[in-house]
């Protein structure tokens, strides 16, 4: 076969793919390593989903592989080494979820201002319902300039939310802090400024426990946190200490790992740490987008002949697109892609 999905696309982008390439669609691989090598030996590119490692070892039991490609972005579930030497194309929806996520931690703002409104909705009496805050003239955190803080900011200064941020990453005096109207700020400065923290740093394995009492000890007293970075970000039982003694009133993290909160760790049975699975990214929009920047990665790579006039570096840029439309249109040549991206700069 020349494609294998393992992690699902969208119905229209999947028969936009099937009508170029043989196309199979076998989710059950996903957790049968012994069969999914079987299948993987004649395939030309294969979807993943995100807790299926591609190893050096993955790459030798398929000597035909071009593209790896996934729904979702993760920097330690794909060995890009052993890829760029065997020439494979590593593939990733990268802003597909971007407004998604922005759109989640906005929510959750919204939810932990007013947690209130869980209490009304189970019918219980006014005299009974915590008092809600408002999100305007508040102080928000931004702590992480991934993309998604780009999307957030202008989302929060509409509401009259001051914004501080901080990002290991970024030089205080960098143009991009104007730009997203944030006030750079010290860690330390965010965490005593801030009446809630919006977390998306871009994760690294020099970043794990990052999190921990001493950057936590700095809190204002009551702080509200939403995230949707790795939850190895937090020593945990810094995180603990914290939501105990009223540093931080309340959490809610998107995607934390399945061990995070577990019987017998510290944050096992916290009242105030509320946990999701992903919701942050799990939208039909998202969905559309990534599906379709999959399907037209995959058929520019095993259709060469079609794309010979576009260098193959003039792709990076679609990375960055985020359609009006997210279904995007399926029939656009290379140099309309193109020059839809140069419009996007």
């Amino acid at each position: 076969m020349e494609v294998l999905l393992v992690d699902p696309l969208v119905p229209e982008a999947l028969a936009w793919l099937q009508e170029r390439h043989d196309v199979s669609f076998r989710p059950e691989l996903a957790d049968d390593p012994i069969e999914l090598r079987k299948h993987t030996y004649k395939t030309r590119a294969i979807v993943l989903p995100p807790h299926v490692v591609v190893s050096q070892e993955f790459l030798n039991f398929s000597p035909k592989l071009q593209v790896v490609a996934r729904m979702q972005v993760s920097s330690d579930n794909t060995d890009l080494d052993a890829c760029a030497r065997r020439g494979v194309r590593v593939v990733q929806a990268r802003s597909a979820t971007v407004r998604s996520n922005a759109e989640y931690i906005l929510y959750g703002l919204l939810m932990l201002y007013r947690r209130g409104m869980v209490s009304a909705l189970l019918g219980r009496k006014l005299s009974q319902i915590r008092m809600g805050r408002e999100l305007a003239g508040s102080t928000v955190g931004l702590l992480g300039l991934a993309p998604v803080a780009h999307t957030l900011a202008p989302m929060l200064r509409s509401l009259g939310v001051r914004l501080v941020g901080y990002d290991p990453a970024v030089h205080h005096a960098a143009p991009i802090w104007d730009k997203l109207g944030v006030e750079p700020v010290t860690v330390q400065e965010l965490l005593g400024r801030s009446d809630a923290v919006s977390l998306q740093v871009v994760y690294a394995s020099r970043f794990r426990g990052w999190i921990n009492e001493r950057m936590l000890s700095h809190c204002k007293p009551g702080q509200l946190w939403v995230g949707v970075s790795r939850s190895s970000l937090f020593e945990p039982e810094a995180l603990a200490l914290a939501l105990s003694d009223g540093r931080i009133d309340a959490c809610l993290l998107d995607g934390a790992s399945p061990q995070f909160a577990a019987e017998g760790t510290p944050l096992h049975g916290a009242p105030n740490l509320h946990l999701t699975p992903r919701l942050g990214s799990h939208t039909r929009e998202a969905k559309l987008r990534a599906s379709w920047y999959v399907a037209h990665r995959i058929h520019e790579t095993l259709a060469p002949s079609i794309h010979r006039d576009v260098p193959q570096s003039d792709f990076s840029a679609l990375d960055s697109l985020d359609f009006a439309d997210p279904e995007g249109p399926p029939s656009m040549t290379p140099s309309q892609w193109e020059t839809v991206a140069e419009q996007k700069r």
